[in-house]
């Protein structure tokens, strides 16, 4: 059961990496769509650039063993800005996406729910430690 959920743990943690590490080109690179997104939230260019960097991070720790689980905390954070922004702000589709983006977050965030179930023991200890 062990193993099985260890390989459970890695293919979620490398599908929300890969989808993760995906749109960062676009917000680095300042590409039409993601400055569309971001100036509809009203925070073009500082939260276009912040989520990039928190999305960064958020990949090197969920393809790394030991803090896969602090990745997976901060992926469900971004991600679930990132939905409330889609059900409040930019609309389930957007720019002509077809939902495109909502489902990728919906995805990511699943991933990321998924690992930190499954790493919760990680998770538990880090904070027993840090009390």
């Amino acid at each position: 059961m062990k193993n099985q959920q260890t390989y459970i743990s890695w293919a979620a943690q490398i599908i929300a990496a890969i989808i993760l590490a995906q749109t960062l080109f676009f917000k680095f690179t300042g590409a039409a769509e993601s400055v569309a997104l971001f100036t509809k939230l009203g925070v073009e260019p500082f939260g276009r650039y912040g989520a990039g960097i928190m999305e960064l991070i958020t990949v090197v720790l969920l393809l790394t063993s030991r803090w896969a689980w602090l990745g997976a905390i901060l992926g469900i954070g971004t991600m679930g800005g990132a939905i409330l922004a889609h059900l409040t702000v930019l609309g389930i589709e957007s720019s002509g996406d077809g939902g495109y983006l909502f489902f990728l977050a919906l995805i990511t965030l699943t991933c990321c729910l998924t690992v930190a179930y499954i790493r919760k023991s990680d998770i538990f200890a880090r904070i027993y430690i840090l009390s």
